[in-house]
């Protein structure tokens, strides 16, 4: 199994399990919260048969890497994703990260230049701060984020269920971009995922990034549903846009966060557009 080892965790080794496949200039994807690098399902195909050699790996805590009790931080992820970079002697790369994973692509930028790293896409991201504060009006209220801890505290199953209705739109989507069976599977991904991963994570959602967005000086796709109700658009992927000169920013009309799956044509069509 194709995995690196980023840390230690008393007796036991920390691994981040990887697949590499294709040839030709790479692209890393940065999976989402709570699933893991398989959500990136209907665009390894489409990269590959652009000419792209394709990366995806599981966050630590997630999918078929190891579950340690610490390191649920941005730091620490751009750590993790830093050692893969370099495990893989990556040149030129793309960095693409969808929801969380966009919190990934900015602090691993913030924290280690673009001399591995030509371009970045964002989808339904968490960039630049997504938390409510005096100087940040627009920002979600702690008490979501700590709602969303209670919840999954109190049945991780049952809470996650509702999530994934949410980040699909399931009300309005399903039957038409998306089946039961696929929202079922995403389900079935994050209760694979470390519980206390699964809760740790939301409180790194509320990291500003806002002086890493200023310093990302490099071609840049953002590109979110409208009808994201996980990450409020105006608060996410609008400011992205706003403080990246020369970015190319698409919001794509009535989709809910979860665009991967629900618009992959489009977003496949951006992603293969603007890597050419």
């Amino acid at each position: 199994m194709p995995e690196i080892t980023v840390g230690k965790e008393n007796s036991t080794s920390i691994h981040i399990y990887y697949e590499d496949h294709g040839e030709g200039k790479p692209i890393v994807l940065i999976h989402g919260w709570p699933l893991s690098g398989a959500s990136w399902e209907k665009q390894i195909q489409p990269l590959l048969d652009a000419g792209r050699r394709v990366i995806t790996y599981d966050r630590r805590g997630f999918g078929m890497s190891s579950q340690p009790a610490t390191g649920y931080d941005y730091d620490t992820f751009a750590d993790d994703l830093d050692k893969l970079m370099v495990h893989l002697d990556l040149r030129d790369a793309v960095l693409a990260g969808f929801s969380m994973g966009g919190g990934e692509v900015v602090r691993y930028l913030g924290k280690f230049g673009k001399e591995r790293v030509s371009k970045a896409v964002v989808l339904s991201g968490v960039p630049p701060f997504l938390l409510k504060t005096a100087d940040n009006p627009a920002g979600v209220d702690p008490s979501v984020f700590a709602g969303i801890q209670k919840g999954l505290r109190e049945d991780r199953p049952a809470f996650l269920e509702g999530f994934f209705k949410d980040f699909y739109n399931a009300d309005a989507q399903q039957g038409f971009t998306i089946s039961p069976q696929a929202i079922h599977a995403s389900w079935i991904s994050a209760i694979m995922a470390s519980a206390k991963a699964t809760v740790d994570c939301v409180e790194a959602w509320g990291m500003d990034f806002r002086d890493d967005v200023k310093r990302m000086k490099l071609p840049t796709l953002i590109i979110q549903g409208e009808k994201d109700r996980i990450v409020p658009i105006a608060a996410s992927g609008k400011r992205m846009a706003e403080t990246i000169e020369g970015c190319k920013y698409v919001v794509i009309e009535g989709a809910p966060h979860g665009i991967l799956w629900t618009h992959a044509e489009k977003v496949n069509r951006e992603l293969v557009s603007f890597l050419r």
